[in-house]
């Protein structure tokens, strides 16, 4: 896929967004870390020391896409659109951290797309997609009983 607008990605995909997003805009194509929601897409480079990619199958992206992640509540999926033979995945790839979803790698771009955010492009690359964390504020700052908690729109 190339650069394309939100209106042609929705045609294409088959999935849909809300109405306050504008169709005609240009979804941007990025290559370097970014975020959509509470997903972060990290370049493998940046995290290879501790999300490990090998030793799995890889699957290919299917024409109808790949969702990568839906909130617990059963809400707007965040999920991966690819051109055929461009792009493959791998769920759950091992990251201590407990934050990594899937790995893809790509050779084309590839557009992550969400009702609620609309859509944006990942150049071509080896990537590692993690759900966003927070410290939570519970307890005291010096307590132990202080958790990261995941990040759910």
């Amino acid at each position: 896929m190339t650069t394309i607008t939100l209106a042609e990605l929705t045609a294409l995909s088959g999935r849909d967004v809300l109405d306050h997003l504008e169709l005609e805009a240009a979804i941007p194509v990025v290559n370097g870390l970014q975020a959509q929601g509470d997903l972060i897409v990290i370049p493998h480079a940046m995290v290879e020391q501790t999300a490990v990619i090998g030793f799995r199958t890889w699957r290919k992206v299917p024409p109808s896409g790949v969702e990568l992640l839906r909130s617990a509540s059963g809400g707007n999926p965040h999920t991966l659109v690819a051109d055929p033979y461009t792009c493959e995945w791998l769920p759950w790839p091992w990251d201590p951290t407990g934050l990594a979803i899937a790995a893809l790698r790509n050779t084309s771009t590839v557009y992550l797309i969400h009702r609620e955010h609309g859509a944006t492009g990942i150049a071509p690359g080896t990537w590692v997609v993690r759900r966003q964390r927070e410290r939570s504020t519970a307890g005291n700052s010096w307590s132990s009983s202080r958790r990261d908690v995941l990040v759910a729109d």
